[in-house]
């Protein structure tokens, strides 16, 4: 499976999730089969506030899940339509958002779990995101 975290910093499998998917400077892409992770730019993190266009954010890159620490609706839905699965995660690595993925602990988002605010607080899921990572 090829997955996608929007991430804080380049530091690989230990770059740390961000808590807003259009806003993450960076995403690593994850091929779950080979171990390959590539860091891929944003190219979409000076939209508007819920304007966020994730196919362009994506650069064309083809993904089957997006794990994240929030998204916004819009972006949600534009990724769902695409047939991409959107699931979210605790503050972590993306190492510790892999593993819960790969054990099941991560439930699919449904479109009530988006973000419907920016830059308040720990992050939108910072109380209500489905696991622990600890």
């Amino acid at each position: 499976m090829k997955v996608c975290v929007p991430v804080t910093a380049d530091q690989g499998l230990d770059s740390a999730v961000s808590l807003h998917f259009g806003s993450a400077p960076w995403f690593a892409m994850v091929d779950t089969e080979t171990g390959v992770t590539r860091m891929v730019v944003n190219g979409d993190s000076d939209h508007a506030h819920g304007a966020c266009q994730p196919l362009r954010a994506l650069g064309g890159e083809s993904v089957d899940a997006v794990v994240a620490g929030g998204i916004g609706a819009g972006a949600m839905a534009r990724l769902r339509e695409t047939g991409m699965k959107v699931y979210l995660t605790r503050p972590g690595t993306v190492r510790r958002a892999l593993a819960a993925l790969a054990a099941g602990e991560l439930m699919e988002a449904s479109p009530a779990e988006a973000c419907a605010h920016h830059g308040e607080g720990d992050g939108c899921h910072g109380q209500a995101a489905p696991i622990q990572l600890s």
